[in-house]
C-alpha cells in the first residue's frame, strides 16, 4: 500500500453521495517520454483552486490507454497528494476483459477516491446483457462508487438507458458520464434512472444543464475551469441570459478543442498557457500547426474574460460579463433544475 493510501484508507466508505457540478478529466503531462509528475501536481492544484467540483485521473483525456499500470498508480498517488481532501478525485478504468478490469479496480480499494469512472468494454461490442454482467462483476469486487461512462464513439457500443437504469438498482452505481451525443438519450437517463447524469459532450454542455443535467465531466474545462464553474452556477440559479452569453463566448474554443483527436488540442492550449509541455504518446500526435494557430486566436478573447470565483455572485460581476460578450446572441435555455450538491 502506498503511503498516501495507508494514511487515508477508506475502503468501506464512499466519499461523495452525489456527482454534481463541473469535473475535469486531467491531461497527463509528459517530459521526454516520461510522466511529468511535478507538472501533474501543479495542474491538479491549480484546478482545485478554480471552483470546479472534482478531478478525473486516467480518463480518455489523460491518455490512460498509453500508460502502464505502474504509471496509473504513480499519477493517481501524485494527484491525491497534491489535492488531498480539498477536492474529490475519480480514477478512470478501462478494458475489454472483465477479469482484467476486476483485478484493476481491486488495486484501488484502499485509495480515498470519490469513485471509479468505467466505460463499457471496447472493441468486443458485447450485448446489453454482457454489459450488465461486466459491470456487476466489477461492482462485486470494489467498495468504491462507480460512474458509468457511455462513449460509443470510442467503445463501439452504447450503454442504453434501460441498462443504466438496471445497474442503478445497485448502490455502487451513482452516476453516468453520457457522451453519446444524443440529447433525447440524455433526457431519458434523467427521467428513467436515479443516477446523476453528467454531460460528456462539451458542445452540449449548456443544453444538458438547462434540461436538468447534474453537471459535466469536461475535458475543455481545464483551459478556463472557472468559466465552466460559472456557467454551472448561472444555470443553477436561473440566470439563463448570462449563461447563454457566456456559453456563446466559450463555444468557439470548445469546437477547436475537439477539432482534432482529444487530448491534442487541450494539451496545445495548456502549453500555450505554460502549464504542460505539448507532448503526447503515440499513436496520439500534437495538434497541427494550422489548428494551433486557430486555437491561439480563439483563446485570446476567452482569456480576457474576468476570472470567476464561487464568491462572485453579485449582479455587478454578471453585468461586467454581459458587456464583454454582448456581441454574442443569447442562447435559449429550457428550465432550471433543483441540483443537489455532492456531500
Amino acid at each position: 500500500m502506498n503511503q498516501y493510501a495507508s494514511e487515508h484508507a477508506m475502503s468501506c466508505s464512499r466519499i461523495t453521495a452525489h456527482f454534481q457540478g463541473i469535473w475535469v478529466p486531467m491531461v497527463t503531462p509528459f517530459r521526454s517520454g516520461e510522466l511529468d509528475l511535478d507538472a501533474a501536481q501543479q495542474l491538479a492544484s491549480d484546478l482545485a483552486a478554480s471552483g470546479i467540483d472534482g478531478l478525473v485521473v486516467c480518463g480518455t483525456t489523460g491518455e490512460a490507454a498509453m500508460l502502464d499500470a505502474r504509471e496509473h498508480s504513480l499519477l493517481l498517488d501524485s494527484v491525491l497528494e497534491a489535492v488531498g481532501p480539498r477536492l474529490p478525485v475519480v480514477m478512470g478504468v478501462g478494458g475489454s476483459d472483465t477479469r482484467q478490469v476486476v483485478a484493476t479496480v481491486q488495486r484501488y480499494n484502499d485509495h480515498p477516491l470519490a469513485g471509479l469512472l468505467i466505460s463499457a468494454p471496447a472493441y468486443v461490442r458485447p450485448s446489453q446483457d454482457g454489459i450488465v454482467r461486466h459491470f456487476q462483476a466489477i461492482a462485486g469486487a470494489t467498495d468504491q462508487s462507480i460512474v458509468l461512462y457511455n462513449v460509443p464513439a470510442r467503445t463501439g457500443v452504447q450503454i442504453m438507458p434501460a441498462t443504466a437504469a438496471l445497474l442503478a438498482r445497485d448502490s455502487h452505481f451513482v452516476a453516468i458520464k453520457e457522451a453519446g451525443g444524443s440529447l433525447p438519450q440524455f433526457a431519458e437517463l434523467l427521467l428513467e434512472t436515479r443516477l446523476d447524469v453528467l454531460c460528456g459532450d462539451d458542445a452540449l454542455l449548456l443544453a444538458s444543464l438547462s434540461m436538468g443535467g447534474h453537471g459535466a465531466m469536461s475535458a475543455a474545462a481545464q483551459v478556463r475551469p472557472d468559466l465552466y464553474a460559472q456557467l454551472y452556477h448561472l444555470v443553477r440559479h436561473g440566470r439563463h441570459g448570462a449563461a447563454g452569453a457566456l456559453f456563446k463566448a466559450m463555444l468557439p474554443v470548445i469546437r477547436l478543442l475537439f477539432s482534432e483527436p482529444n487530448p491534442a488540442p487541450v494539451k496545445a492550449a495548456l502549453a500555450m498557457q505554460g502549464k504542460v509541455r505539448d507532448e503526447l504518446r503515440l499513436p496520439m500526435t500534437p495538434m497541427s500547426a494550422a489548428g494551433q494557430a486557430a486555437l491561439a486566436d480563439a483563446l485570446e478573447p476567452l482569456m480576457e474574460l474576468p476570472v470567476w470565483t464561487a464568491s462572485d455572485k453579485e449582479e455587478a460581476r454578471e453585468g461586467c460579463l454581459l458587456q464583454l460578450v454582448s456581441a454574442a446572441n443569447i442562447m435559449p435555455a429550457v428550465r432550471q433544475d433543483d441540483h443537489r450538491h455532492h456531500g
